[in-house]
């Protein structure tokens, strides 16, 4: 069993089960066989222990061959009634009743899941098909993934033509000239039996393509000069290479559209049945009357292409020509039909040819490529060890470089920072700064006392005025000394006032960049994060990358990630197209087409696993989003109200799965 199988058989089990509840819910209750009841019979007795049993085994989710074995034991019974003669027995009847109704119930269910299935089989192919269609580069690839296939079939068309013509096979016949030879126009085979050999699809196209190679010789007949040789020359080599691409691209295209046309005709057998389930509920009864109907209907349904819900009210309310019919060889034929129709849609896609190619078809390029590679690589590696060894060393050694001198240590002088509080000078520190405030003191009132003879009083009022900046007094003596300058330079006082002057300038220097040094102080935690912001950059960046190439792509993120919630989307909006667009033919009493209601309930499949695997559990998001899930299955709601429960999920969840922003450029 392929993964595509098991996730749709998963899909359309869930929504089986919901849509068949109301069905299960309107069954009539067990009958109570009292224990004291006396047996006509031995076998009676073992055919209601049979009966009990099988009426167990029916209220849970019964499988296909546990329905097979109930149908054939109730057929047995029934045989067995009829060829003893014996009366029949009230409690065995009706218990028997009530293990028919039950699995006309299970029937019900089987026939929808087998036609959900195969619609979305086909669907899921028919996806598969139109990617490979859109991109050049995987037909190029499917190209050359079946060109084993397609050498084998070229291989037995001229192994069958050499037969026809009664000619030896020889290796000489495969040759270009002996297969044109081999296939001439005037002969039955014409000349495209090679394409048609190549690409099987061509023989379901009207006008069949040639080969280049038939076209080689004409063309040079053409051609009047060397000039319009090599023209032609360059555009049999381009429709070489492009020629083949798109006779794939044609073959995928052709296996699309089939895919769509048996998805189309399995949906509208599911819209006949879906439409179908409020005229069940309805008139499930325990009236054998009314079972004799139902179980009639649902075999018209099923057999019949072109039945619709309209035809099926009023074989209900008809019950003259349905009544002679008895249910249980009705429902014995039913589920035959079934089996025979689920081994007929697998036939019909491998006889066609409709599936996507196996594993081993589309990974043999690289399985044939794996092993030389790899070869090579060890071979290089080995040759080349000394040189990877100190690579290696380089690598380590600068990231362990990285890590150590651009994260940890600039993170460790960040909390040191934060830890210091800003007490140390970046620049310069106060002790060097009260150091030369002080020398500049003593070398002033020095000065003063010497050449201004000034007492104790003005020497405390000049040292207070130093304090602030003010040297008034030594400028004073220093523009005496300047009126006389070689005089005042040997025997003055020139170069005291000088050096008190440099000294001043070295003051103001440093306060200066204490200045600075505060600034950058009250900046110093900045500075530290701004050092160490491009290192978290680039481990932010190359661990990213890590992690996505680690995890492939698949990681799911937020609601089913960006991918599956663009899904959700473009599903939803195919859910409005198909109920904008139907076709105005054919509609039922809810003014839904069967084909429309069947391709409704694909993408309702979808939407619901969606919403119960991907939206969080016990969650108001997912309760809200499954509600109306359940109210776009509805077969009571019309097109109308379906096109508002849409509207109300584009306002709802829009926000909450992000459709206006990413999900619509996925």
């Amino acid at each position: 069993m392929t993964l595509c199988t098991l996730v749709t058989n998963y899909m359309s089990a869930a929504l089986v089960n919901t849509f068949t509840q109301p069905l299960t819910s309107s069954l009539p209750p067990i009958p109570a066989i009292p224990s004291e009841s006396i047996a006509k019979s031995q076998n009676s007795v073992e055919r209601k222990n049979i009966l009990s049993s099988i009426l167990v085994g029916l209220s849970a989710s019964p499988t296909r061959s546990k329905l097979e074995k109930c149908t054939n034991i109730l057929a047995s019974f029934d045989q067995e009634v009829q060829f003893s003669g014996s009366s029949k027995d009230g409690e065995e009847e009706a218990l028997k009743h009530a293990v028919t109704l039950r699995l006309f119930v299970a029937l019900y269910g089987d026939a929808l899941e087998t036609f959900l299935v195969q619609a979305m089989q086909s669907e899921l192919e028919a996806e598969w098909w139109r990617d490979l269609e859109r991109s050049h580069s995987s037909l190029l690839m499917y190209l050359i993934q079946t060109l084993p296939l397609r050498i084998s079939n070229l291989v037995q068309t001229v192994l069958r033509a050499l037969r026809v013509h009664q000619l030896p096979i020889r290796l000489s016949a495969f040759s270009p000239s002996s297969i044109r030879q081999l296939f001439p126009s005037h002969t039955a085979f014409q000349p495209d039996a090679i394409i048609t050999a190549l690409f099987p699809h061509s023989q379901h196209r009207s006008s069949a393509l040639l080969l280049p190679c038939y076209h080689i010789k004409e063309a040079n007949s053409l051609a009047s000069s060397i000039s319009g040789m090599i023209l032609n020359y360059l555009r049999f080599a381009v429709s070489s290479i492009s020629l083949p691409v798109e006779l794939v691209r044609q073959e995928c295209e052709y296996k699309r559209r089939e895919l769509e046309k048996i998805r189309d005709q399995r949906a509208e057998m599911l819209g006949h049945l879906a439409l179908l389930r409020n005229g069940l509920i309805r008139h499930l009864n325990p009236q054998p009357t009314d079972l004799q109907l139902l179980t009639t209907l649902l075999a018209e349904t099923i057999f019949s292409d072109d039945s619709d819900e309209t035809m099926a009210m009023q074989s209900l309310d008809s019950e003259t020509e349905l009544s002679e019919s008895e249910p249980l060889p009705i429902l014995v034929s039913i589920s035959s039909s079934l089996a025979t129709c689920r081994k007929a849609h697998e036939e019909l896609l491998v006889k066609c040819n409709l599936r996507r190619p196996s594993a081993f078809v589309r990974f043999w390029p690289k399985l044939f490529l794996l092993p030389p590679l790899c070869i090579y690589t060890i071979r290089y590696a080995y040759a080349s060890r000394a040189t990877i060894v100190q690579v290696i060393r380089d690598v380590r050694e600068t990231v362990v470089g990285f890590f150590r001198g651009w994260l940890v240590e600039p993170i460790k002088d960040v909390l040191r920072t934060v830890r210091a509080g800003g007490d140390d000078g970046i620049i310069v520190r106060r002790e060097a700064v009260d150091a030369d405030m002080n020398s500049l003191e003593r070398m002033v009132l020095s000065l003063a006392k010497d050449e201004l003879h000034y007492d104790s009083e003005m020497l405390r009022e000049l040292s207070q005025k130093i304090k602030v900046g003010d040297l008034t007094p030594v400028l004073r003596i220093y523009e005496e000394d300047i009126k006389r300058p070689i005089k005042s330079a040997l025997l003055g006082s020139l170069l005291r006032t000088v050096l008190v002057q440099v000294q001043k300038a070295k003051v103001d220097i440093d306060q200066t960049l204490t200045g600075i040094d505060r600034l950058l102080k009250s900046q110093e935690l900045t500075f530290a994060f701004v050092g160490v912001a491009p290192a978290f950059a680039i481990t932010y960046l190359v661990g990213g990358s890590i992690f996505s190439l680690y995890s492939g792509g698949r990681w799911r993120g937020k609601y089913g990630g960006i991918s599956k919630r663009a899904a959700v989307f473009t599903t939803l909006r195919r859910i409005e197209r198909l109920l904008v667009s139907q076709p105005k033919t054919s509609l039922s009493s809810t003014g839904i087409t069967p084909l429309t209601s069947g391709l409704l309930l694909l993408a309702m499949a979808y939407l619901r696993n969606y919403a119960e695997t991907y939206l969080p559990p016990r969650s108001r998001i997912r309760e809200g989003f499954l509600e109306d899930v359940l109210d776009l299955e509805d077969p009571n709601l019309g097109r109308q109200d379906k096109l508002h429960v849409i509207e109300r999920m584009w306002r709802c969840w829009s926000p909450a799965l992000g459709w206006n922003t990413a999900t619509i450029n996925a």
